[in-house]
C-alpha cells in the first residue's frame, strides 16, 4: 500500500497519462505515412499492450526488444512496457542480424517486437535465442503480417486483442530503471545503458523546454531514429512532453525522402545530423523553409556540425541549425547554441541543468583556452551499463559522467569539439584534433563529407591521413586535388596539421546516428 501523498514516478503519468487528465485525448500525437495516433488512441494502445505483456508471462523488469521501424506502433509499444513495468530496449534496425542478435542476448529480452520486414533476416539468429518466449510481428502499415512460420510470433493486432483499454501504469520510483538504450557503436561493441524514469523528463525540462522552446502546437519531425537517444527526445518525448505532434518517417532519410516528408507534414521543428544536413544542401530540391512553411527551428546532434554547413543552411533555408553534443548515457543534448545566440564551430554553451568541466590528463580542470576530456554531472546521467562493470567505473564516477570527448572553452563560455579523447593525434608532439582537419576539409567546395585518422609514415612517426567523399566527380585529376586539399588545409589551420595522406572514397562507415567510425578506418588502415 502507497503511503499518503506518494506520487507515481512511472513515466507513463507524465508522458501519456497526463494529457487524457487534462482533457487532450483527442489530440494528435503521432503521424506515420499509413496512419495517425491520438493521445487517447495511444493510451489505450499501450494498456492493451501492457496487459498482454503481463497476461504472457513476461514480468515485472524483464525486458523486451523493439526492432521497429519509426510507425505508430513504436511509441505504443515502448509505453506499454513502461507502463507494465516491463524494460522496452530499442534497438538499432540497421545492424546486421548478427549485431542485433548479440544485443537481444545480452539483455536476455523475453519478448522481442519487430516490423514485419525486418523479420525475415532475423531467422537463423532468433532460433538461437533460449530466453526469447514472444514475437510480436507489426506490419508497418497495420495489416496483418506475415509470421514467418515461428511458433513464438504473432501478429501485433492479435497480439493487444484481449488487453482492456484503459490499465494504470504501475506505481514505480523515479530513479527505477525504466528502459535502456546501447550505444552506437561508434567506437566498437555496443554497451546497454540503464535509464531511469526522471530521466526522460529531465531532458524534457532542461533541453526540449529551456533551449529547444517546445510548445503545444509545434510539429515535430526528426530524421534522426527513435531507437537511439536523440531521436528518441526529439521524435516522441519532447513533443509528448507539452502535447505537441511528431511526425515519423519508417524509411531511410534520404534527402529525397525528408523533403517529401517535409513538404507533406510542413512540421515546425526538424532534428537532423551534420551528415544529413550536408547532404540536403546538395539536393537541388533545397530551398526556403526546406519545404515547410512553418519551419522555426532546426537542431543537429549526433557529431559536431562544421561551421560551412551550418552557415550554408541557415543562408539556404532562412532558419539556423541549433548544434549540439549529447550521449546514450546522458539521454540527449547537454550543449547547445540557442536562439538568437547561434555560434557556427562551437557546440554552443551548457543546458541549464547541466554542469561541466573540461579536465587534463591529470584530473585537474582546464583553463579557458585548453583542450581536455569533458565531464557532465546532470540528473539525466545513466544508472550504468548492463554487466560492464569496468566501463560502468569509468564513465560514472560519482555525479560526473566522463564523456570521451575533447573539447575546450573559450572566454565567452562557448564549447569547441576538438574530437573523440582516444581519436587525438600527436603530430611533431603537438596535439591535432581529427575533427578540425575534417572541418578544414570540408570548407573547401569540392568536399562533401571527411574523416580523419592517424597513420604511421615510413620512420613509424603517426601523421594525419583522410578520406575524403567528394560532393560530385571533380574535373581536376586526383593526385593534383589531392595537392590542393593539403594546402587548403594548410592554409585553413596550419602547415603541420595537413593530412600527409589522402584517399578518395564513395562514402564513409557510420553508425545509424551519422557517426563516423574511425576504429573501423584505422583497422583498415593497417591491413
Amino acid at each position: 500500500m502507497l503511503a499518503a501523498g506518494t506520487e507515481n514516478g512511472n513515466a507513463v503519468e507524465f508522458f501519456l497519462d497526463r494529457h487524457l487528465r487534462e482533457g487532450r485525448a483527442a489530440r494528435l500525437a503521432f503521424a506515420d505515412p499509413w496512419r495517425t495516433l491520438t493521445y487517447g488512441a495511444l493510451a489505450e494502445a499501450s494498456s492493451r499492450f501492457a496487459a498482454a505483456l503481463s497476461a504472457g508471462g513476461i514480468g515485472r523488469e524483464r525486458r523486451v526488444g523493439l526492432l521497429l521501424l519509426d510507425t505508430i506502433d513504436f511509441p505504443a509499444a515502448f509505453w506499454g512496457a513502461i507502463r507494465a513495468g516491463v524494460v522496452p530496449v530499442p534497438i538499432n534496425t540497421l545492424l546486421t542480424p548478427e549485431q542485433i542478435g548479440y544485443i537481444l542476448a545480452d539483455c536476455r529480452a523475453e519478448a522481442l517486437v519487430v516490423s514485419a520486414p525486418l523479420l525475415p533476416a532475423l531467422g537463423p539468429v532468433l532460433g538461437l535465442l533460449p530466453d526469447l518466449r514472444r514475437i510480436i510481428v507489426a506490419a508497418p502499415d497495420g495489416s496483418a503480417p506475415d509470421l514467418g512460420g515461428d511458433a513464438r510470433a504473432i501478429g501485433w493486432s492479435a497480439f493487444l486483442a484481449d488487453g482492456p483499454a484503459s490499465l494504470a501504469p504501475v506505481f514505480a520510483a523515479a530513479d527505477e530503471v525504466a528502459f535502456w538504450l546501447y550505444s552506437s557503436g561508434s567506437t566498437g561493441a555496443p554497451k546497454g545503458a540503464k535509464h531511469v524514469h526522471s530521466s526522460l523528463r529531465a531532458t524534457a525540462d532542461t533541453y526540449a523546454r529551456q533551449v529547444l522552446g517546445i510548445m503545444p502546437d509545434d510539429v515535430m519531425f526528426s530524421a534522426a531514429k527513435l531507437f537511439f537517444a536523440y531521436g528518441l527526445g526529439n521524435g516522441m518525448t519532447f513533443p509528448m512532453s507539452v502535447g505537441a505532434q511528431a511526425v515519423l518517417l519508417p524509411d531511410r532519410p534520404t534527402p529525397d525522402a525528408v523533403l517529401a516528408t517535409m513538404r507533406r507534414h510542413r512540421p515546425s521543428i526538424f532534428g537532423g545530423v551534420p551528415t544529413l544536413y550536408a547532404a540536403l544542401l546538395a539536393h537541388p530540391g533545397l530551398g526556403s523553409g526546406a519545404g515547410s512553411d512553418r519551419l522555426r527551428r532546426c537542431i543537429s546532434a549526433g557529431e559536431a556540425l562544421p561551421e560551412t554547413v551550418g552557415r550554408r543552411w541557415s543562408e539556404t533555408v532562412g532558419v539556423d541549425i541549433l548544434d549540439g553534443i549529447g550521449s546514450t548515457e546522458l539521454l540527449h543534448i547537454f550543449i547547445s547554441n540557442r536562439p538568437g545566440e547561434v555560434r557556427y564551430g562551437t557546440s554552443g554553451r551548457a543546458v541549464p541543468g547541466y554542469e561541466l568541466k573540461i579536465i587534463d590528463e591529470n584530473g585537474a580542470e582546464a583553463a579557458d583556452g585548453q583542450e581536455g576530456e569533458l565531464i557532465v554531472r546532470g540528473c539525466s546521467s545513466a544508472d550504468g551499463y548492463w554487466n560492464q562493470r569496468a566501463k560502468s567505473r569509468h564513465t560514472f564516477r560519482g555525479e560526473w559522467t566522463y564523456t570521451g570527448d575533447t573539447y575546450l572553452r573559450d572566454t565567452e563560455g562557448f564549447y569547441h569539439y576538438r574530437g573523440r579523447s582516444d581519436d587525438m593525434i600527436k603530430v611533431s608532439g603537438i596535439w591535432v584534433s581529427p575533427f578540425e582537419v575534417e572541418a578544414a576539409l570540408i570548407s573547401h567546395p569540392s568536399v562533401l563529407e571527411a574523416a580523419v585518422i592517424g597513420y604511421a609514415d615510413a620512420d613509424g612517426l603517426i601523421k594525419p591521413k583522410a578520406f575524403v567523399v567528394l560532393k560530385e566527380e571533380s574535373p581536376i585529376d586526383p593526385a593534383t586535388l589531392r595537392e590542393l586539399l593539403k594546402e587548403h588545409v594548410k592554409e585553413r589551420i596550419g602547415p603541420w596539421k595537413y593530412p600527409r595522406w589522402i584517399e578518395l572514397v564513395e562514402s564513409l562507415p557510420k553508425t545509424a546516428t551519422g557517426k563516423i567510425q574511425r576504429f573501423k578506418l584505422r583497422a583498415e588502415a593497417r591491413e
